[in-house]
């Protein structure tokens, strides 16, 4: 099970940024900038889905999306393993350092940080998928990432991760940040993604919701409003918060300084 949470400074944050946005110069400087004064209170987690696809093509090799879940073959395990603790975690790490941040590349498998086990094969629509090499949490570790955070460091954690016996596993970036949220005692899990909020009609920026709670959600998900890429990133905000993360936000790079920006996810209702 996953370990307690470790107590850090009450100003912790733990932000996840989505493959597009990791592969986009000017969202990431706003990122940095937003952290510039953040030494020791906040952990990146990263995934690479589309830089992954992109190498997969590039290879003559078509990934398996399921569910909005990929499918990792032993080709498609290698291809995250170069790009996402690869190339994006090194150009992440880079971007940061170069923006004045004291930057480490990380991956789940550091240090014994994430525990998985392989996912087993799951009936969906009525078909039995073995999603081959994926993990599904069930430990974690964070004495480095405590450590690193203690004398300043900013961790960038790439979702690749490893079971007890020393398999690599592809992880869902989004899962990752929210266990690592959980674990360190994070006062905020922020969900950095290119839509920025949530929207009853997207993208009208007139429709943006400023907060949303539980209740609220599966009622959007029941509409119809609340689909796509949006209702996984939300149902880790509802995990989250049943595990103790105080304030979880979906909001865009230049957004991620300002509260009142995005969509915060909270389990009080508005007053």
């Amino acid at each position: 099970m996953p370990a307690s949470p470790t107590p850090h400074p009450p100003s912790l944050r733990v932000i996840k940024l989505g493959g597009a946005v990791a592969s986009d110069a000017e969202a990431l400087a706003a990122v940095w900038r937003s952290l510039s004064e953040s030494a020791g209170r906040a952990v990146i987690v990263h995934g690479g889905g589309p830089q992954a696809t992109a190498l997969a093509r590039r290879l003559g090799h078509e990934p398996r999306i399921v569910a909005g879940r990929r499918v990792t073959s032993d080709l498609d395990l290698d291809v995250a393993l170069y790009t996402m603790r690869g190339a994006v975690n090194a150009r992440l790490t880079a971007s940061a350092s170069a923006a004045g941040l004291r930057a480490v590349g990380l991956s789940g498998a550091d240090g014994g940080l994430v525990e998985v086990v392989r996912r087993p094969p799951r009936e969906i629509d009525g078909a039995l998928v073995d999603f081959g090499h994926v993990g599904d949490v069930v430990g974690m570790d964070a004495t480095l990432l405590s450590t690193l955070l203690g004398v300043g460091f900013t961790p960038v954690v790439a979702s690749v991760c490893a079971d007890r016996a020393g398999a690599l596993y592809n992880v869902n970036a989004d899962t990752v940040a929210l266990e690592l949220a959980a674990a360190l005692g994070a006062s905020e899990l922020v969900l950095v993604a290119e839509a920025g909020a949530v929207y009853r009609r997207y993208p009208d920026p007139e429709s943006r919701i400023a907060r949303i709670t539980p209740p609220e959600i599966e009622a959007g998900v029941e509409a119809g409003w609340i689909a796509g890429g949006m209702r996984p990133k939300l149902e880790v905000a509802r995990e989250a918060l049943s595990r103790g993360v105080r304030s979880v936000r979906i909001a865009a790079p230049a957004g991620l300084a300002d509260p009142a920006s995005g969509t915060t996810i909270t389990t009080a209702s508005r007053a």
